[in-house]
């Protein structure tokens, strides 16, 4: 059993759990909670070594990388960023693509339900798919009639999906390990 993974689960659960609900009520990703969570990841990261502290930091990098093109379209809030930059952390060398992946379709997800249970306005999703398939269709009068995106319909909140997409990549980290002990 790797007790690593299972050390980063009960310590990051709690942590994901109220950014998540945080995140749900006041579309906001606190600084001070994602730091806190940082720091905690970047301590335990040093104790078991410089070498696996220097990979974890890698792969937080290209995690954050993800979501830098959605942050300068504001698509994604920089605590998004921030969040996904200590997921890396917390998910640990070699798991970029995993992690990525997971929080992709976690997104999806959450975007489908709020969609179905009518918590986002589709009407930018209508526009984008009409301007990608109808060639008749007017942009600039179907851009004028868009909500703005700051308004509450329009925002998903993705800090929920990052928590889930980690807390996925972390649940099969450990029956990696579970198998491979076997």
């Amino acid at each position: 059993m790797d007790y690593l993974t299972l050390g980063k689960i009960v310590l990051a659960t709690p942590w994901l759990i109220c950014l998540s609900i945080r995140d749900f009520r006041k579309h906001e990703l606190p600084n001070t909670w994602i730091f806190g969570g940082i720091l905690v990841m970047l301590a335990i990261a040093l104790g078991v070594g410089i070498h696996y502290a220097v990979a974890s930091l890698i792969t937080a990098f290209l995690a954050a990388l993800f979501l830098l093109l959605p942050f300068f379209i504001r698509a994604a809030g920089a605590g998004d960023v921030k969040m996904l930059f200590a997921a890396g952390l917390v998910a640990g060398p070699g798991n970029t693509l995993n992690l990525i992946l997971l929080v992709s379709l976690a997104g999806l997800v959450l975007a489908c339900i709020m969609l179905l249970l009518h918590r986002v306005n589709p009407a930018r999703i209508k526009h984008f798919c009409r301007c990608l398939f109808d060639f008749r269709y007017d942009r600039t009068e179907g851009r004028r009639n868009l909500p703005p995106p700051e308004t509450e319909s329009c925002r998903v909140p993705f800090g929920a999906a990052i928590a889930a997409g980690l807390f996925l990549n972390l649940l099969l980290q450990l029956l990696y390990s579970l198998e491979g002990a076997v």
